[in-house]
């Protein structure tokens, strides 16, 4: 990871701290920024403080995020007006930057943000191979099962589906590698930077950046051929009209979504349809926040255990 381009993303007082602090950027998540508050460095086990000494945090000020703002934007806010809107912007490296601030609307529609008081800077992070354990279950010679990847907040269920789209992707040993359509709605999997993907997501992948995950699924099987597709973070109710479209198209379908167990996925309406239609033929449960990736479990169609 390029510690360098991580630093300069941020305010020269920071910058500073950050490179005298020297953290671990391949543990280091998010380093997260708010007026009038302690610096937060977030790490997979928990965080700390950017301290200025032993004991005694920085703490933001309106002008570091002003600075920021401006390094993440290249100095035109205008140019990254649609991003801001969404709440976050993408940076070359994969990274996301978040923002919060007072929200402008137009009706019942957000066109745009200002009085910036927060920025969240989600660090992208590649593990290729870390999907080597789950990949047997997923695919075999002559089948990939449509599976879904459940995992609560920053248990890495991204990260996991980064690397299994590599690996369906530029094939495995004995198995070819196939064509994969991913929507890529919030930028996170592949982290396109102007275009062009930061992450590496296989040879025969074809992504659909900053799209609604509905209309891309739908966009993908009509002009790409894909034969798996996927998607991460399944919750409205639009994607699982798409995820049924999907399906009966013949694609394989590669998922996520937030939840603690099957169960408490289950329980939710849209995934209890697609649970007595056996969509899903494998589900794989992640968990333990303090080591990211760690697989608790997983189940077949009918949610017993494989």
């Amino acid at each position: 990871m390029d510690r360098e381009s991580i630093q300069n993303l941020f305010a020269g007082n920071i910058r500073k701290l950050l490179i005298e602090a020297g953290p671990d950027y391949e543990k280091l998540y998010e380093i997260r920024l708010r007026v009038g508050r302690p610096l937060f460095l977030v790490y997979a086990g928990g965080e700390r403080f950017l301290q200025i000494k032993r004991g005694e945090p920085y703490f933001v000020t309106r002008q570091d995020l002003k600075e920021t703002l401006e390094y993440v934007c290249g100095y035109s806010l205008y140019a990254y007006e649609d991003e801001i809107r969404q709440g976050y912007i993408s940076v070359q490296g994969g990274h996301r930057v978040g923002v919060t601030g007072k929200v402008l609307l137009n009706g019942d529609r957000i066109r745009g943000m200002k009085y910036i008081s927060c920025i969240n800077v989600r660090l992208s992070h590649q593990i290729p191979g870390c999907a080597d354990a789950v990949m047997p279950y997923i695919q075999s010679r002559n089948h990939i099962s449509h599976t879904l990847i459940i995992s609560p907040p920053r248990c890495g269920k991204t990260t996991l589906l980064r690397d299994v789209i590599r690996q369906l992707s530029n094939g495995r040993e004995g198995i070819p590698g196939v064509t994969v359509g991913v929507v890529d709605e919030r930028s996170e999997l592949a982290g396109s930077w102007q275009g062009v993907p930061q992450n590496d997501l296989g040879m025969r992948t074809d992504i659909l950046d900053a799209c609604p995950k509905a209309e891309g699924m739908q966009m993908l099987v009509r002009s790409m051929s894909p034969d798996v597709v996927a998607v991460d973070e399944l919750g409205r109710e639009e994607d699982f009209r798409a995820v049924e479209s999907v399906i009966h198209c013949g694609c394989r379908l590669i998922a996520t979504a937030h939840g603690n167990s099957v169960e408490d996925i289950l329980n939710q309406p849209f995934f209890q349809k697609l649970k007595k239609m056996e969509i899903f033929e494998k589900y794989i449960v992640l968990g333990d926040r303090k080591q990211i990736g760690i697989i608790k479990g997983i189940y077949d169609e009918k949610g017993q255990k494989c």
